[in-house]
């Protein structure tokens, strides 16, 4: 029997993150393996929308919104565990994403944190920073970043 192991994968609503979790299944996943599907949300429409700054009433409705849009995304997630046939759960935790990432790592006992690289330019990633970067320098276990086959190619890169 094959010893059990958590593996944390972060999850978006991008394709990248997508094509992380193809990429584990193809070439990483072992029997026993125990997956934390993890989305951090976003709380696009209540901090993005003008209409908070003029009239605050709306942001019950706005967070309403909000959270049964992030209820969907949960539930799109656990049925990509399903239709692989794997073992797990998906959690989700809201916060700074590079940090949620490695605190949930911690506290589910990781042995591995997979995620995509959403390919941003260099003058992009020095300005904002990357959440791949971050969970890099901060994670205690290994961290595999999976970088969609075109990124390079749409950068002016080849292979």
């Amino acid at each position: 029997m094959a010893e059990e192991r958590y593996v944390l994968i972060a999850m978006d609503e991008s394709h990248h993150s997508d094509d992380a979790l193809e990429y584990y299944v193809k070439n990483i996943h072992r029997k026993g393996d125990h997956l934390v599907i993890l989305y951090v949300p976003e709380y696009h429409t209540v901090i993005q929308s003008p209409m908070v700054m003029t009239d605050l009433s709306l942001v019950p409705d706005l967070m309403r919104d909000e959270t049964e849009r992030i209820k969907a995304v949960v539930e799109r997630l656990g049925k990509k565990l399903l239709h692989f046939g794997l073992g797990g759960h998906v959690k989700s935790v809201g916060g700074k994403p590079g940090e949620v990432i490695v605190k949930v790592s911690k506290e589910v006992n990781a042995a591995l944190i997979v995620l995509g690289s959403r390919g941003m330019g260099t003058l992009r990633r020095t300005l904002m920073g990357s959440v791949s970067d971050y969970v890099m320098h901060h994670s205690h276990i290994p961290v595999l970043v999976c970088k969609h086959p075109d990124v390079h190619e749409h950068h002016g890169h080849k292979h």
